[in-house]
């Protein structure tokens, strides 16, 4: 019996689900540990969806729902936490998607990043990218950075995010979190006003478009960090997806900025784990040297996966190289390696005896 969608949610949190779907002519749905799960209840009808989705809306929200079709916003639901709330309609039937957000923010090595993503945390300018596919985590590990620098320093770091996702406390740092389409029309307008409110540090939930990210590499040229997300699967194509959003006469320029201001690019992926208890992370790091630079610049951008494969004493290291490491080490299947791995030619196909002790 579901008494409501508080009541959904209360129990996908002692679930310890990342998220609870609500989907029009099936059970409630929860990802735990990046796998789908149908709870135990009855398959939800139209006006069951429809009641408990509109239950946590107020006037306002409802009004913009029915007008735009979609609605994103972030809600703080007594005695349960944090969460990002989606709604979108589907074959005429009101639905969502629900993220829970953890209570706690996890540390950058609880994340399973390397020793040196905390290095590039503490860098006083320049930009930093955190990519990858949906879900694999990049706002965690955005806000791991965050929370990091916040009780590390004293300064002045303004996050702008749709929508926010984590809370954080003010320790040594002031954090202002705006939330866009709350606190602001757009990423690109807050960007532009976030100038001239005296940061030090500005995060940037995802960059989006040419306004965007014209003003990160202004911002992050003038002397600020900039820390960002991006939805794109490795270093190459990051830099080359940020370069191409402009027009072709302002590539070249974009170029110069891009190869000033880059200290780094973190491309992740999360993969399940072989003793099914949850995923792993396997990251992608690219250190912007100055040989780094210099191939931005001179747009040989399709050199840098060789770069990164060669840039072990800088601490780079490539998506192949973390995926065979964590195979190695028994983390990951067989199955799981090869089926991510960009050249599978790196492993060889498991015999009785180099089968990974578990």
């Amino acid at each position: 019996m579901i008494n409501s969608l508080k009541y959904l949610i209360q129990k996908a949190v002692e679930m310890q689900a990342s998220d609870l779907h609500i989907v029009v002519n099936a059970p409630p749905v929860v990802r735990v540990n990046g796998e789908i799960l149908l709870m135990n209840f009855d398959k939800l009808n139209p006006e069951d969806s429809k009641d408990m989705i509109l239950s946590l809306l107020n006037e306002i929200q409802i009004k913009k729902l029915q007008s735009g079709r979609h609605l994103c916003f972030s809600q703080t639901i007594e005695n349960l936490g944090y969460f990002r709330i989606a709604i979108y309609f589907s074959k005429g039937n009101i639905e969502a998607s629900i993220r829970i957000a953890p209570v706690h923010i996890k540390r950058l090595d609880e994340l399973g990043l390397p020793p040196l993503v905390e290095e590039l945390t503490r860098k006083s300018f320049g930009m930093i990218l955190v990519t990858g596919p949906t879900g694999v985590g990049k706002t965690t590990t955005l806000n791991a950075m965050i929370d990091l620098v916040n009780h590390e320093r004293r300064c002045k770091i303004v996050t702008i995010e749709d929508p926010v996702e984590f809370l954080h406390q003010h320790y040594k740092s002031i954090i202002v979190q705006q939330e866009v389409y709350a606190d602001t029309p757009s990423f690109a307008i807050a960007l532009y006003h976030v100038l001239r409110q005296n940061p030090d540090i500005i995060c940037i939930g995802e960059m989006r478009d040419l306004d965007t990210i014209s003003t990160a590499l202004t911002a992050a040229e003038t002397g600020h960090l900039v820390i960002a997300t991006l939805h794109t699967p490795d270093a190459a194509i990051t830099i080359n997806r940020i370069i191409d959003v402009f027009p072709p006469e302002q590539q070249t320029q974009t170029r110069l900025q891009l190869s000033a201001t880059l200290q780094a690019v973190i491309s992740q992926q999360l993969l399940p784990r072989v003793d099914k208890k949850g995923r792993i992370l396997a990251c992608e790091i690219l250190i912007a040297t100055e040989a780094v630079r210099n191939l931005i610049r001179e747009n040989k951008v399709q050199q840098i996966d060789n770069t990164i494969a060669t840039g072990a004493q800088y601490q780079m290291q490539s998506m192949d190289k973390s995926i065979k490491e964590l195979y190695q080490r028994g983390i990951i299947s067989y199955d799981c390696a090869m089926s991510h791995l960009k050249d599978p030619r790196l492993l060889a196909k498991p015999t009785q005896q180099s089968i990974p002790e578990f």
